[in-house]
């Protein structure tokens, strides 16, 4: 299975490369509405599954245990019963994990302290990056250096926050002398797709994979020949549709989107891999520009070290 086929045999966790929540809330843009409802139910309240027969859940989400036996087996699983173990045994995995009480997607309440807000930011943070790490497709990862570590160009395109992690890569990549550029303005973004081809790569960052700037971008790229890579943490959304190398992250939504602001961080874990996997593989030349790039920009550690 690679980083965008999600479905078929979810079950096997041989097969698995993200949490069953997570595979859900991907797959749920691309059910008709009666599973998406039943989609919805599940990603919202976990544990409803756990708590409920098929019957009960068929009533909860206004539709017939057909289509939530068809939902399953959208998901990959073979019935009803398959996915209440999956959800079980992430649940009970969560729990075991669990920080003083906190399971990834712990929420905001509305008498928290200040205390208990600093701690169930830092717990979301720390289980976002865990979980991308944990779940990364190292056989994508690969591909995407090979790519990268070939481009004759490389260029960046996020919105929003994804703009930081672009501006990232770009930062890294420059000052290992490589041609690389995150471009802030979508129109500028458009321009500079439309001029790439088959010797370069376009990179497309978006936490949901449905900004359409983001999207756009990486379609015009595609078009033009480009080899194009999606950092994105839904892996069935509009972006991967546009892309030949898919990576993802596994960040957990909240009502405050303290999940969108880990999602930042897990970006960023990401970035960290794919640079380091580049530079890896040019150790020495990388080793000399960022001896020399650090030694422009800070001469008077030369001046001590004499």
């Amino acid at each position: 299975m690679n980083a965008v086929d999600m479905t078929g045999d979810f079950g096997n966790p041989a097969r698995q490369r993200s949490s069953v929540v997570q595979h859900i809330r991907g797959l749920a843009p691309t059910l008709a509405p009666a599973e998406r409802r039943v989609a919805d139910a599940i990603t919202a309240e976990p544990r409803l599954v756990v708590s409920t027969t098929i019957t009960e859940l068929a009533q909860r989400c206004s539709t017939s245990e057909t289509t939530v036996v068809r939902f399953c087996r959208r998901a990959g699983f073979r019935g009803y019963a398959e996915l209440r173990l999956a959800v079980a045994t992430e649940l009970g995995a969560d729990q075991a994990r669990a920080d003083g009480g906190l399971t990834p997607g712990t929420d905001i309440d509305r008498d928290d302290t200040l205390q208990e807000l600093v701690r169930k930011v830092a717990f979301a943070d720390v289980r976002a990056i865990q979980e991308t790490m944990e779940h990364l497709d190292i056989g994508q990862l690969d591909r995407v250096i090979t790519a990268l570590s070939a481009a004759r160009r490389i260029s960046l395109f996020g919105m929003g926050a994804s703009a930081f992690a672009a501006q990232d890569l770009q930062h890294k990549l420059l000052r290992v002398d490589r041609i690389a550029l995150a471009i802030a303005d979508s129109h500028l973004a458009l321009g500079t797709a439309a001029l790439l081809s088959a010797e370069d790569v376009a990179v497309g960052l978006s936490h949901t994979g449905e900004t359409s700037e983001v999207v756009a971008y990486l379609r015009v790229a595609r078009d033009h020949g480009a080899t194009t890579v999606a950092i994105v943490n839904y892996p069935r959304s509009p972006l991967t549709r546009h892309a030949d190398l898919v990576i993802t992250t596994q960040v957990r939504e909240t009502r405050f989107r303290s999940g969108a602001m880990a999602s930042r961080l897990a970006q960023l874990a990401v970035v960290d891999c794919v640079f380091l996997g580049m530079a890896q593989r040019s150790y020495d030349a990388t080793l000399q520009a960022l001896t020399r790039t650090h030694q422009v920009v800070h001469p008077e550690d030369s001046t001590r070290r004499q």
